[in-house]
């Protein structure tokens, strides 16, 4: 069964983005465990406003993987992404069960919220960066029945001042 994984960075105090959506402060001088992370995978889901936030960065950055992004307003599919619609938990249960890498949960706060409470995010791999923002985009929605346990399962430390933590949730 294909894992679903989240590879994802935050400020210190829990951002992954300016409340303008600006990812400005992530650190680009060097890849962090970003590429053997990408060829693990094959597949990426997202919030819809996560798919319209990284089109306004430019070009569509992940070409050659299977796209989905889940939205109450976009349908259809495009060249890169296919949009979905309805049950979530369900159409994940199907495509964890398809042949292929794992899965990427690209974001945003909305879906990994709804991901972890629905107990179907495997693991965590949260790059935190030596930045206080004060506001911003939430990692995860504040809701007390989140709850869960998690499992550490790596640290590292770069020189940059960048800590990886990875966990893998418990169930």
């Amino acid at each position: 069964m294909r894992k679903i994984r989240l590879f994802i960075a935050s400020s210190l105090d829990g951002y992954i983005a300016r409340t303008s959506g600006d990812v400005d402060w992530l650190f680009t001088d060097a890849d962090y465990g970003y590429a053997e992370f990408f060829d693990s995978i094959d597949t990426l889901v997202m919030g819809g406003k996560t798919y319209r936030q990284i089109l306004e960065f430019g070009e569509y950055p992940y070409k050659g993987k299977k796209g989905f992004v889940f939205s109450k307003t976009l349908q259809g599919k495009n060249d890169d992404v296919e949009f979905v619609g309805g049950d979530i938990k369900s159409f994940i249960d199907k495509l964890r069960n398809d042949s292929g890498g794992d899965i990427w949960l690209v974001g945003g706060a909305e879906i990994i919220h709804y991901f972890i409470k629905e107990r179907l995010l495997d693991e965590l791999i949260l790059s935190i960066h030596p930045i206080i923002l004060g506001d911003g985009i939430p990692l995860i929605v504040k809701d007390a029945s989140l709850s869960t346990k998690l499992q550490l399962k790596e640290v590292k430390t770069f020189d940059s001042g960048l800590l990886q933590v990875s966990y893998d949730l418990k169930t």
